[in-house]
């Protein structure tokens, strides 16, 4: 959170609330300039972040170890659309196939956590989230699914507000159609339960 300025956003909330033709003495925004600040350290706290340094360390598999499939699912995310800077909120699936390590599966939501802590695309955030975990754990294969709802869509604009959008991303043996299947349908069957 050290990389965020908050006296400058502090200011340009100020010109902001200015902008729209409203007081910044007005007994409900005094101190709004002061958690929008807060906030925005929270939102973007993932910006310079690396998040293969989150991958550093894995547990080496036994050899013969096949450590076919790995799988961390319905893993909360919070990312703000760098478009409108509004919120999308969702859901991140994220499997994959041991080469040689393991890591250990809270490291999982953290990558997802630091890349989703900056301004983003849902599309580069899957493409990030999966390349994360491909170079960092030397990964044979890797599948990132995520179903988020967009502010700019749910909330403005077309204003629809039950409309998800889900994107994928693989790499290595999960893009083969047939294994990226098989890991499809694990992760469905946790929306049956």
């Amino acid at each position: 959170m050290s990389g965020v300025d908050r006296e400058r956003i502090e200011a340009a909330t100020r010109e902001l609330l200015v902008a729209i033709g409203e007081s910044v003495d007005r007994a409900g925004l005094e101190n709004t300039p002061q958690r929008v600040a807060e906030a925005y350290a929270e939102f973007f706290h993932g910006v310079g972040e690396d998040p293969l340094e989150l991958l550093g360390e894995g547990i080496p598999l036994d050899e013969g170890d096949s450590g076919e499939i790995v799988m961390v699912r319905d893993i909360a995310l919070r990312s703000m659309c760098e478009h409108h800077l509004l919120p999308f909120l969702g859901t991140a699936h994220v499997a994959y196939a041991p080469h040689e390590r393991v890591v250990g599966l809270g490291r999982i939501p953290r990558v997802v956590d630091v890349l989703a802590a900056r301004p983003q695309v849902q599309e580069r955030l899957g493409e990030q989230i999966a390349d994360a975990i491909s170079t960092g754990l030397d990964a044979a294969g890797v599948l990132v699914i995520i179903d988020a709802a967009h502010s700019c869509v749910t909330a403005r604009g077309t204003q629809q507000a039950r409309s998800t959008t889900v994107t994928l991303a693989s790499r290595g043996t999960f893009s083969d159609p047939i294994q990226r299947a098989e890991v499809v349908a694990l992760i469905s069957r946790g929306d049956a339960s």
